[in-house]
């Protein structure tokens, strides 16, 4: 097979009829040109170009490789058309967990769209871990050692849990102390196995000095996300993630009668497939994914309680 740098300069030549034309479409010196035709004509054993002074003219050699040559080039082209049209049109595939979708980049995603109104982007809850590389997904948003099946992550945040609670529950009394909040019914939350565990009402009583009443913790919810929305409708208590309860916290929905916190056992990913940076703006969204999360980050930890 001769080169393709040697195809390529005799298809231009052979199209633009003179070196000089040649070489400014490829962006090289006439000199080089020659070059690769010479390097062609010698792989060949045959004469493709006569020479008449600036101008150049193919021989019957030349004639019949060009019409081929030219033919190989533009359906490489249009593959290539194909293949961005494709890109352009799927946009960004953004994976993530179920409840991270409903109660937190779900919920992000609008400041990026203000931001790039024209990007493309499309989010899928997914629990079990998509092939970034099989075309699923371009970013993935996991939690913990799930990440290290992929090729490229990096750590997004780590959130911490607090107790809350819809103010209906309450009743409008006030509570005298912390250890007063597991009088009440208690919310459950227990990932599959293959997550290092939320934090548990256990440690949440132990750290502030008291026990749990078995009677009042019986539910249970495999989604935080769900464990949520049941303490958004005066079901108890739930030791909710920071990150996941900012909207709810804003519109009064849920409250925090005392912000003592637990930190996850394991920080939350982004992984992504390389590919997924030649999308338009694959690399504005990594970037914004990896800002928000920094400050999620900051949100989340004790140190931002007022």
């Amino acid at each position: 097979m001769p080169p393709l740098h040697a195809l390529q300069a005799f298809e231009a030549v052979g199209r633009c009829g003179t070196m000089r034309t040649a070489a400014k479409e490829l962006g090289v010196t006439p000199s080089a040109i020659s070059q690769q035709v010479r390097k062609l004509e010698d792989h060949l054993g045959v004469t493709l170009l006569e020479r008449i002074g600036r101008r150049v003219e193919l021989t019957s050699w030349g004639v019949l490789l060009h019409k081929e040559v030219a033919k190989g080039f533009n359906q490489l082209h249009h593959s290539v058309d194909v293949l961005e049209r494709a890109r352009s049109q799927t946009g960004i595939v953004l994976t993530a967990l179920s409840s991270v979708v409903n109660k937190w980049i779900g919920r992000k995603i609008f400041d990026w769209q203000a931001l790039y109104p024209e990007a493309n982007v499309r989010i899928i809850g997914k629990d079990d871990e998509p092939s970034l590389t099989g075309g699923q997904s371009d970013f993935r948003i996991t939690y913990g050692k799930r990440a290290e099946v992929h090729a490229h992550f990096a750590p997004l945040y780590t959130d911490w849990v607090v107790p809350a609670c819809s103010p209906r529950l309450l009743g409008g009394q006030t509570l005298a102390t912390a250890a007063d909040v597991l009088k009440f019914p208690l919310l459950n939350i227990e990932w599959e196995s293959h997550y290092s565990r939320p934090p548990q009402w256990s440690e949440w009583a132990q750290l502030v000095g008291a026990t749990v009443n078995e009677r009042l913790s019986g539910l249970f919810f495999a989604l935080s996300s769900n464990a949520i929305d049941a303490a958004v409708n005066g079901h108890g208590f739930v030791l909710a993630q920071v990150s996941m309860i900012e909207d709810e916290l804003e519109a009064g929905t849920l409250v925090v009668p005392f912000d003592i916190r637990l930190p996850l056992p394991e920080s939350y990913y982004l992984a992504w497939d390389r590919s997924a940076f030649e999308k338009p703006y694959g690399r504005e969204f990594h970037l914004w994914v990896m800002g928000i999360a920094k400050k999620q980050s900051t949100v989340s930890s004790p140190a931002s309680r007022p």
